[in-house]
């Protein structure tokens, strides 16, 4: 099985930690936490994430505190890495495009791209968008919402300029980037964003600057110098693309390149889907295998603002997290979030709807069910079905579980989140997952073991029928409990402990989720109830507020 390399974009340290910077990089773990089940172990996946350091502003902002430019990046990139470690994000490295080994590697790459031809020294006239720190062409600049020639983003007005800069030949490489589309259709997903990029395409592709020159004005000399000549610095975007490979450019990760999917929203996507691999394939290195572009939040259907006071920064997302906990917010991002080419909307009223729905009744209130159920009518001790795991599904003995088929309902489940596992569809593996909760309470349902336990001490057959039911229910359970762990892994962890089956270290993912597998539930261990993982949650409680 092929190495997996998972990254987030590397963010930008002038702004603090929010929603959005919280969703992609949840969205990267839960994939990285995916595909360490899939191999059993940590040692064939690498997942990076990161900050991007050299923009103008952060020299302004940092003046404005009386900071250096490194010392404000220092300062705001260890706000990103206790952000990351609040949300449980398991990243394996942190990348800061400040660091020697981040320069030194950029060095390198744009001394092969000159030596190949494909950077050279021109002039260079075009459309300067300051709030964004980009050129824009002529037909972005002319056609945006804001009115012509202005920011499309910002809606202030842009700036034309002409200056003698590096330039990446990127025009030599529209055919091969064409090519590449149209026989990897699931290079970037979903398809809305590949068919922007085509669309995009059809105007032709410029060369473009990489770098600027270097003058009195301090922002202009925050940046890595060209090579070989001081006198010009490396545009921030570029500087900051060559990250995915500048992390793993060494002798003992070399083997996680390509990536096997690069997440991101949407406002970076001709970055990173057309400058950036025309950039590998100048260098000569292999393409990722797919660009996952999401959407934006908003809030209670209106456009996040600072002005408006609806932001969703850090402090909100804690807030949160206090309340429901925060395997519960990271359920709520990786199963609402604007996974497709529409935004998702950050709710309180939908937040705890699918808290109730998915969570307290869902795995929290089936698992505490079937632990009480075995705690009462076995003694805490997971109860021996039977005959055989394959007799319990075959129902040979006339047992009442006729309708329940533990290994195929399983291994149905299994199958479909690895299959949108393969589009990353977090939200459809989720549900799929779910699904066997789901499976469970129908199932209680249909054979009331809590009404057959009232026979227990006076009908001889009723003990076999209930083991087998809550066993049934139990190893179901606990095969959900892993296809959900990398939505939520600490609840899911405290499942295991309370009930002690924890997957057996090294175990796959085919091992650790099959029906009375490998990793299954031991009959005679100890169960124990423990506390319930989600409590129901009131839909009348005020929103949860920051505290100052």
């Amino acid at each position: 099985m092929e190495p997996y390399y998972a990254t987030t974009p590397i963010y930008y340290v002038n702004d603090r930690p929010h929603i959005g910077h919280c969703f992609t990089s949840v969205l990267a773990d839960a994939a990285a936490r995916f595909a360490r089940l899939v191999r059993g172990g940590p040692g064939d996946v690498f997942f990076l994430t990161g900050t991007d350091e050299h923009a103008d502003k952060v020299v302004t902002s940092a003046a404005s505190h009386g900071m250096t430019p490194l010392q404000w990046a220092d300062r705001n990139a260890a706000e990103f890495q206790s952000a990351f470690a609040f949300m449980n994000v398991s990243n394996d490295d942190f990348i800061r495009t400040t660091q020697p080994r981040h320069t030194a590697k950029v060095h390198d790459y744009i001394r092969r791209l000159q030596t190949h031809g494909d950077v050279f020294l021109g002039d260079y006239t075009g459309w300067w968008d300051e709030s964004q720190e980009e050129y824009l062409t002529e037909t972005v600049a002319k056609d945006s919402p804001h009115g012509p020639y202005t920011s499309p983003v910002t809606g202030r007005p842009l700036v034309k300029r002409t200056e003698k800069n590096y330039f990446f030949r990127l025009s030599a490489y529209q055919d091969r980037l064409a090519e590449h589309l149209a026989k990897n259709p699931g290079f970037i997903l979903p398809e809305s964003r590949r068919n922007e990029v085509l669309g995009r395409l059809r105007d032709g592709l410029a060369d473009i600057p990489v770098s600027r020159a270097v003058t009195a004005d301090p922002a202009s000399q925050w940046g890595i110098r060209m090579p070989d000549d001081p006198g010009h610095r490396i545009y921030v975007w570029i500087d900051a693309l060559f990250n995915y490979l500048s992390a793993v450019d060494t002798p003992d990760r070399r083997r996680f390149w390509p990536p096997a999917v690069h997440l991101m929203a949407k406002d970076i996507l001709w970055f990173h889907a057309v400058i950036w691999p025309c950039l590998l394939m100048a260098l000569g290195e292999p393409l990722p295998r797919t660009l996952f572009v999401h959407s934006y939040w908003v809030r209670d259907g209106k456009k996040m603002s600072k002005s408006l006071g609806n932001f969703v920064d850090l402090d909100v997302l804690k807030a949160y997290a206090d309340r429901y906990s925060l395997d519960a917010l990271r359920w709520y991002l990786l199963t609402q979030g604007p996974l497709a080419n529409t935004d998702a909307d950050f709710s309180h009223a939908k937040f705890v709807e699918v808290y109730n729905a998915d969570l307290a009744n869902g795995i929290g209130n089936s698992t505490s069910r079937v632990a009480n159920m075995i705690d009462k009518y076995f003694n805490g001790v997971v109860p021996q079905p039977p005959g055989t795991i394959e007799q319990l599904a075959l129902d040979d003995q006339g047992l009442p579980h006729d309708r329940f088929n533990g290994p195929a309902l399983c291994g149905e489940a299994l199958g479909g989140v690895l299959s949108n596992l393969d589009r990353l569809d977090l939200a459809s593996a989720l549900a799929d997952a779910l699904s066997l909760v789901r499976r469970v309470d129908l199932y209680i349902n249909e054979t009331t073991p809590f009404k057959l336990a009232k026979n227990l001490d006076t009908d001889p057959t009723v003990r076999p029928r209930l083991a087998a039911i809550l066993y049934n229910c139990a190893e179901t359970l606990r095969v959900a409990s892993v296809l959900l762990s990398p939505a939520m892994p600490g609840k899911m962890a405290s499942l295991w402990r309370t009930w002690n089956c924890a997957p057996t270290p090294g175990a796959t993912l085919a091992d650790a989720a099959a029906f009375g597998g490998p990793c299954r539930l031991a009959p005679g261990s100890p169960m124990t109830k423990g506390e319930p993982l989600f409590m129901r949650a009131d839909p009348a409680e005020p929103e949860p507020r920051a505290t100052a």
